[in-house]
């Protein structure tokens, strides 16, 4: 017997949504404890942590994140009040508090029961999807030995689809690049930017269906179609990665955005738009690897360069986010019923990403297993 839409809330069975993020230090004496967080495991001397935390420490000791984070937070909660939504919106970290179990705890303690959550990475890869989904098994685990349960978990966690080619992040894209390239010349040249990662990883990304960089162009090419016919021109990109770390031995996915920009400036190049499709607001990747090192190469090679902005708590952007929560809702819906799944809207040549993550998704190295349990999958062990 099919279910009366009429007496439930646009957002069941979800009774609140976790704004889950990377977190980040507050302070000057965060800094060191933070990276040791991020780095746990991975035998990182702190004389090399001392090195990264000089990128902090350029800017006060603090990174953006947490108020872009809680900027985001009260955006959607605007939107879903906005559209008769009442679905309260939480917030946790994986590296910094607020934590997530505490987040999950307090959810638990309201009363919640059956959560959403949203990643603040629009993209599918270890580090934006499964080590998230490791750290909520982690979470709930945890919160469910402090309460006492058995065998079952104290409330049911799922995660929102990768978001990188909806139509609301896409715009919100368009929309800054658009922007920027009002302040160049109309020759300048588009690099697209996103966060760099090890090969081993972009391999084990293509598990899932597209791989990481896959991602990413199919992205890069759907904003400058879309500028080009905005603007009535042709607009040429690039896509550029930044932030790698790790061994010089280990080869992670290039060009580096300072090596592209040295590239096209030897190419006749004159004027360039650095456009973070890989990143959702302005954290420490932008406004250190960016704003502070890329300008200052540009500059030093004579090139003229903007950089557009992230799509923070543009209004596409939030919108395009409920957009999804209600997707979501309306799914779980409906398979419950057994009725027909909504349409999931996607822009591009790829198609909308799974809701509930496959075996071995997403791994850090394609077919190693990393040995931790990950939520929101048909396989946790997997």
């Amino acid at each position: 017997m099919p279910h009366d839409e009429s007496s439930l809330s646009p957002a069941a069975p979800y009774d609140a949504l976790l704004l889950a993020s990377f977190g980040g230090p507050d302070g000057p004496d965060d800094v060191l404890p933070f990276l040791r967080n991020v780095t746990a495991g991975k035998g990182i001397p702190d004389e090399r942590l001392a090195e990264v935390a000089e990128h902090y420490h350029h800017f006060g000791g603090a990174s953006p994140i947490n108020g872009q984070n809680l900027a985001l937070q009260r955006a959607l909660t605007d939107e879903l009040a906005r559209r008769g939504v009442d679905l309260p919106v939480v917030w946790g970290n994986r590296n910094w508090t607020p934590y997530t179990k505490d987040a999950l705890a307090a959810a638990h303690a309201d009363g919640h029961r059956r959560i959403l959550a949203l990643v603040t990475s629009a993209y599918a890869s270890y580090s934006g999807c499964r080590q998230y989904r490791e750290d909520f098994w982690t979470a709930l685990e945890e919160l469910r030995d402090e309460l006492g349960f058995d065998d079952e978990q104290p409330l049911r966690l799922d995660k929102l689809r990768a978001y990188f080619n909806h139509p609301g992040f896409v715009e919100a894209n368009v929309d800054a690049v658009a922007e920027a390239l009002g302040k160049v010349p109309d020759d300048a040249r588009v690099v697209f930017v996103t966060h760099s990662i090890p090969d081993t990883m972009e391999e084990a990304s293509a598990v899932s269906g597209a791989s990481y960089s896959a991602q990413h162009l199919d992205v890069a090419a759907s904003v400058a179609a879309a500028v080009g016919e905005r603007l009535g021109r042709a607009i040429e990109w690039d896509l550029a990665y930044c932030s790698r770390s790790g061994p010089p031995s280990q080869p992670w996915l290039e060009p580096d955005v300072n090596d592209l920009l040295t590239a096209l400036a030897g190419q006749g190049v004159q004027s360039v738009v650095l456009s973070p499709i890989g990143f959702v607001s302005d954290h420490m990747e932008v406004v250190y690897d960016l704003d502070t090192e890329a300008l200052e190469t540009a500059d030093s090679l004579g090139l003229t360069a903007v950089r557009a902005d992230t799509v923070g708590t543009r209004e596409p952007f939030v919108r395009g986010l409920v957009d999804l929560i209600l997707e979501r809702a309306a799914t779980e819906r409906a398979l419950a019923a057994g009725e027909q799944a909504p349409v999931r809207a996607t822009v591009g040549a790829l198609p909308a990403w799974r809701d509930v993550c496959a075996p071995g998704c997403c791994r850090r190295q394609a077919g190693v297993d990393s040995g931790r349990p990950a939520a929101c999958s048909v396989d946790p062990q997997s």
